[in-house]
């Protein structure tokens, strides 16, 4: 099969700590195998094709509804985070599918509205909200009409992991946490200038002097510290980088996360979350057969979640227009 030169590179390139593809522990129901590509590069095809991967590029990042066509969303967040983990995967010789297929399904369980969609649902749940937990919900269950991508396991396990303080079982799944800091932070710091929400001579001498002065040199120190840091030490930074990064994410949240000129509409997102989940709590009829399927058996406030994480921007703000805006009464 054509596959099998990819195969055999495995196994003459990857370092002895990688995760090969022949050691995978399967998916949820058996496929036909594919005569071209290994399992982990279907798995990235079938995240690539989904819907939930589209509706990425109509979810906010950082800023909310930004006036401008170059602050990121969702997808090119989700596509930085996988141009660094595949770099980090390559240079360390591990599997570079694996690792690409993760970075690409890692963030599919976002909300609207980005972290303060997710809060609002986290509040309203009785069971709270968190979107590493919805994205491995949408490739089981919501993503194809409500049948799933039925993806491999260690694809899964490294998209729940991404975040949290459980680590994930392959190396290649640790690369994710590591690469999301360093896409996210370093692009948010450029979006935030170009806002002129923070000036880069703001941050810290120290930091600057360590990492370098622009978005480029400060992502190709910190993906060398990654490098160096080698696989005998597990997924990390080496020092003084690790700590360097920290410090850079705090005052990213002093100045940024927590800023009231970037931040000040969010409390209007949360009461607007909090309405739509409150309809549609009370009108499931309201809510598409894929996510209603697994009412019965999850219940009606999980699948309403389900449907409010699923929407885009726009379309959460259309819902809330139609359903609680008055509309233009013209007589006639």
């Amino acid at each position: 099969m054509i596959k099998d030169s990819t195969l055999a590179y495995e196994e003459a390139f990857l370092c002895k700590d990688a995760f090969f593809v022949k050691n995978t522990r399967g998916r949820m129901y058996p496929v036909k195998e594919c005569p071209v590509r290994t399992e982990f590069q279907r798995d990235r095809d079938r995240i690539i094709h989904s819907k939930s991967f589209r509706r990425l590029m109509h979810k906010m990042q950082v800023f909310l509804a930004p006036e401008g066509d170059h602050y990121r969303t969702r997808l090119t967040h989700t596509l930085e985070v996988a141009q660094i983990a595949r770099t980090i995967a390559r240079a360390l010789r591990l599997n570079e599918d694996l690792t690409e297929a993760a970075a690409l399904g890692h963030d599919l369980g976002h909300t609207p509205f980005g972290h303060s969609g997710e809060r609002a649902l986290d509040y309203l749940l009785p069971e709270g909200f968190r979107h590493n937990e919805q994205s491995l919900r949408v490739v089981d269950y919501l993503e194809n009409e409500g049948e799933g991508l039925n993806l491999t396991f260690e694809v899964r396990d490294a998209i729940l992991c991404h975040t949290g303080d459980e680590p994930a079982s392959t190396l290649e799944g640790r690369i994710i946490k590591v690469a999301d800091r360093i896409a996210y932070i370093n692009h948010d710091i450029d979006d935030a200038a170009r806002a002129g929400i923070l000036n880069i001579a703001d941050i810290p001498k120290e930091i600057s002097e360590l990492l370098g002065n622009t978005h480029g040199q400060r992502i190709t120190s910190l993906v060398t510290a990654a490098i160096e840091n080698g696989v005998e030490n597990g997924i990390g930074l080496t020092e003084p980088y690790g700590t360097a990064m920290d410090r850079l994410r705090d005052f990213m949240f002093d100045r940024v996360y927590r800023n009231e000129k970037a931040k000040g509409e969010d409390g209007k997102v949360v009461n607007m979350i909090t309405f739509l989940y409150e309809h549609f709590f009370a009108h499931p009829e309201q809510i598409p057969n894929e996510y209603m399927k697994y009412a019965e058996r999850d219940g009606i406030s999980v699948v309403t979640a389900d449907f409010i994480a699923g929407m885009t921007d726009r379309y959460a703000l259309g819902c809330f227009n139609e359903l609680f805006v008055p509309k233009v009464w013209q007589y006639k």
